[in-house]
């Protein structure tokens, strides 16, 4: 199977606001292991407008430095035979397909899904793994030890080693890759818990006395007085049975 890992860098974030790629890398994936540096597409482009002042402060890439660069027309087919046949993988890939449709609609050259099989959000598939955390490719390669240290600022090219290894990782894809997310001391603490339960024995469960189900009660009838009718909790409680 061969995928590619796919990272643009942009002028802004919006694209209905004009904003274009500047800067693209697609790193070639065969069978789940990566090919050679040179087998990669890194190409600058100039995006014939300037950068956004929140954009140029990330990818720090100046229309100075671009203005010599090729137009996206001019790498257009480099790319789009480079990424055709394959499947994509993307961090965010809303954000990276909606600039790459809007560059190739321009050309008339219809969108990118017209040449790939089919497209990885690792993003998408990061937060259905840890729900509730953050999973931006610089929280994921923290969490799975991966070393960043040489991103200073974004880059397509070293986004797209970096989210290489997040992927293998995540998926399990690579035996030097391979993590255990249960740490040895949260396996033995499963263990101590287990050996408790078992000592323990079924729980046993107490009947309320006549009393406490006073009490309930009338705790019930002020929360129905307090919301002028019935109170969820009173639509929770147990029907009874008739014998």
């Amino acid at each position: 199977m061969r995928q590619i890992i796919l990272d643009t860098e942009t002028t802004g974030l919006r694209v209905e606001d004009g904003n274009r790629i500047l800067e693209i890398a697609a790193v070639e994936m065969v069978n789940r292991k990566l090919s050679p540096p040179d087998a990669h597409l890194h190409r600058y482009i100039n995006p014939e407008r300037d950068s956004e002042e929140g954009a140029l402060n990330v990818h720090g890439l100046t229309t100075d430095f671009l203005a010599d660069k090729p137009k996206f027309a001019d790498i257009v087919d480099e790319f789009l035979d480079f990424v055709r046949g394959s499947e994509l993988i993307i961090h965010n890939a809303p954000f990276d397909v909606a600039f790459l449709n809007m560059e190739l609609g321009k050309l008339g050259r219809g969108k990118i899904t017209d040449y790939v099989t089919g497209i990885i959000d690792t993003l998408k598939d990061a937060k259905e793994l840890f729900p509730g955390k953050r999973n931006s490719l610089d929280a994921l390669c923290d969490r799975f030890e991966i070393d960043r240290s040489g991103r200073t600022l974004h880059g397509a090219l070293i986004d797209c080693e970096l989210l290489a290894e997040v992927y293998l990782t995540m998926t399990r894809g690579q035996d030097s890759l391979l993590i255990d997310f249960a740490s040895a001391a949260e396996q033995d603490a499963a263990h101590t818990h287990a050996a408790a339960r078992r000592a323990r024995g079924p729980l046993k469960i107490l009947a309320p006395s006549e009393a406490e189900l006073a009490e309930h009660a009338a705790y019930l009838d002020g929360l129905d007085k307090a919301v002028k009718g019935t109170s969820l909790w009173r639509t929770l409680e147990p029907k009874e049975v008739a014998a």
